[in-house]
């Protein structure tokens, strides 16, 4: 039988979903001293036995035994390191929502205030947009029942649910006074990874938030609308990554595809030699040679690393602003069957172009641009990166932490723009920008 599997990058916050593979069972010779090994370790399950059912006989209170075995398979995961966990069914069902980037529900962009739901912005095209409702819109009651108590997934694990069912919201708008009743459809939503403006009259802004199913077609749709729009004023194009958590690894490879025409994008490997994938770039460059900047900081995690690490090791792009997050590392998503959930493994290394590993270093920006932080501000700015997690997986020499994940609100004060803009304009000059091609530094 052929278990399938899913290879995910995870970043500072989180994000995953689903790279397929086949995996055969390992067929297991074993040596004297392998047999050895073996007794052992079935001594130690004999021990987890035997705590396992002294804490069922004797704690004060009588325990819940899925838990115990759910906390134990948890506690064994954890202890390898940051990004290898157990997920029940429902985190399971929840992460392949994520990764998927759609879902039934009314296409709200929501957080929560004092206690009611507030609307952040309906997403265009939707039933909460076509309903009229308006950012800033407060929610008070989901078909009748009060939202206050609820925390904030509660009340968005309501707010989804199959498409053509339907939900009555009561809203609270200012300076309206008397309550708002409407009631909506669910449709199938997407979410948005993929925003993009023209900056100036010139230059093409493309900001990523995570790499699920539907990023690179969002950039291919950004790069179509904007070059359209832009015609021949067209300067170039600004990736920005800050702040992205990762997400699925092929996303991270078709997304550096994008830009490139040929060469290898990035390698894993695993334990075992016969373990280790290269992923190569197809022909066709999505911006037809056009500039390229990649921005990134310390909250560019993961899949964000892997597209600034090609993009930068092929002398594509120009990276600017501060010292990504620097987890190399690729977990597998193993589901367990029916109503278990699944395992989240960490299986590989992965490595850029150059055959460097970035693990517990981050990439260093080929311009390093940092923002002026407000006092208010100053305590949060930074990211302390993945070289200060525990357990983490240590890296192939000086490890580095702490860099500045912050982002002015305003784009007139965000300096890593202001630079990415100017260089494309051509009102700032740096060596490292525009990249030479021919000085790429690519392992053979």
């Amino acid at each position: 039988m052929m278990r399938k599997t899913s290879l995910v990058l995870l970043g500072a916050a989180a994000g995953a979903a689903l790279t397929l593979l086949a995996v055969q069972p390992r067929v297991l010779v074993l040596g004297g001293s392998a047999f050895a090994a073996a007794a052992d370790t079935y001594r130690q399950l004999n021990l987890f036995g035997d705590v396992f059912e002294r804490v069922r006989a004797d704690y004060v209170e009588k325990p819940d035994d899925g838990k115990l075995v759910e906390s134990a398979i948890n506690g064994m995961l954890t202890g390898l390191d940051p990004h290898s966990s157990y997920m029940d069914a429902k985190s399971f069902r929840d992460m392949q929502v994520q990764t998927r980037g759609e879902f039934g529900g009314l296409g709200i962009e929501v957080t929560m205030e004092d206690g009611l739901v507030k609307v952040v912005a309906p997403i265009d095209d939707t039933p909460a947009a076509r309903a009229g409702i308006l950012a800033n819109d407060l929610i008070t009651h989901l078909n009748d029942e009060p939202v206050q108590g609820l925390t904030l997934a509660q009340a968005v694990e309501k707010m989804r649910g199959a498409p053509n069912t339907q939900l009555k919201l009561k809203i609270m708008r200012k300076p309206q006074t008397k309550p708002i009743e409407v009631t909506l459809t669910r449709e199938i939503i997407r979410v948005r990874t993929a925003r993009w403006r023209v900056e100036g009259d010139d230059v093409a802004y493309v900001r990523l938030t995570q790499f699920n199913e539907q990023t690179t077609e969002g950039l291919k749709k950004a790069v179509t609308e904007l070059s359209g729009k832009l015609g021949d004023k067209l300067k170039g194009y600004v990736i920005d990554l800050r702040n992205n958590p990762g997400g699925l690894l092929d996303q991270a490879i078709s997304v550096s595809d994008a830009f490139l025409e040929k060469g290898e994008i990035v390698s894993t490997r695993g334990r075992n030699a016969e373990e280790t994938q290269r992923f190569n770039a197809r022909t066709g460059d999505l911006t037809k040679g056009k500039p390229v900047i990649v921005m990134i900081n310390g909250g560019s995690a993961s899949a964000s690393e892997i597209v600034a690490g090609a993009l930068q090791d092929h002398k594509r792009a120009t990276v600017v602003g501060s010292r990504s997050f620097g987890k190399a590392s690729v977990q597998t998503i193993i589901p367990l069957g029916p109503g278990n959930g699944a395992l989240r493994l960490t299986t590989a290394r992965y490595y850029t172009p150059a055959g460097t590993s970035i693990q517990a270093k981050g990439i260093n920006p080929d311009i390093e641009v940092l923002q002026d932080v407000p006092d208010d501000m100053k305590a949060r700015a930074d990211s302390k990166g993945e070289a200060s997690l525990r357990g983490h997986l240590k890296a192939e020499g000086d490890e580095k932490t702490g860099s500045q994940s912050y982002i002015p609100p305003d784009a007139k004060d965000d300096k890593a723009l202001k630079m990415a803009l100017d260089l494309l304009r051509g009102i700032k000059v740096n060596s490292a920008f525009p990249p030479n091609p021919k000085a790429a530094a690519l392992k053979q």
